[in-house]
């Protein structure tokens, strides 16, 4: 599957969730996620290709993703399957000689809108982002101007890119 999506730094997420409620977005999650990055010898990474474990509330997904170049809009071809347990799944992992490198937790609350997800996503010592994916970047574009937000501001970056953002500032 292909996910298309862009983050908007510093957004007020009281604001945005009022914003979302009043186009008629739907709440699907809220509560903490916590997602595992793998590689062996940074071999995947060289290839383009992150291996994440994340738990997200009681559910727990292993997924690869395969980023293409983009200079607006995040572009990976992701592909996910559900694992029944967050630390079996680690194991097996570290048993294939991947090792852990990165490990992000934050809170999320999550909105769905027809095809598109919003994710407002909060990790401690850092501004709350907005993250929007959509199957379009066109649709992308539209929600973005509906909740008020600037295409111009829009950061094609993973979670890792704004934790080194922020660190750098």
């Amino acid at each position: 599957m292909q996910e298309k999506e862009v983050k908007f730094l510093e957004i007020n997420p009281s604001d945005m969730i009022e914003k979302l409620e009043k186009l008629g977005a739907q709440k699907t999650f809220e509560g903490e996620i916590v997602a595992a990055y793998f590689d062996r010898q940074r071999k995947l990474a060289k290839r383009g290709i992150t291996l994440r474990l994340r738990k997200k509330g009681e559910q727990v997904e292993l997924a690869s993703k395969e980023r293409s170049k983009n200079k607006h809009v995040k572009i990976c071809e992701e592909d996910e399957v559900t694992v029944n347990d967050f630390e079996t799944m680690k194991k097996i992992l570290e048993k294939l000689d991947l090792t852990q490198y990165r490990k992000i937790t934050k809170h999320r609350i999550s909105y769905l809108l027809d095809s598109v997800h919003f994710e407002i996503d909060q990790i401690p010592t850092l501004p709350p982002f907005l993250e929007i994916e959509a199957p379009t970047i066109a649709l992308i574009r539209n929600e973005a101007q509906k909740l008020g937000l600037r295409m111009k501001d829009a950061k094609a970056w993973s979670t890792q890119d704004v934790i080194e953002y922020y660190t750098k500032k």
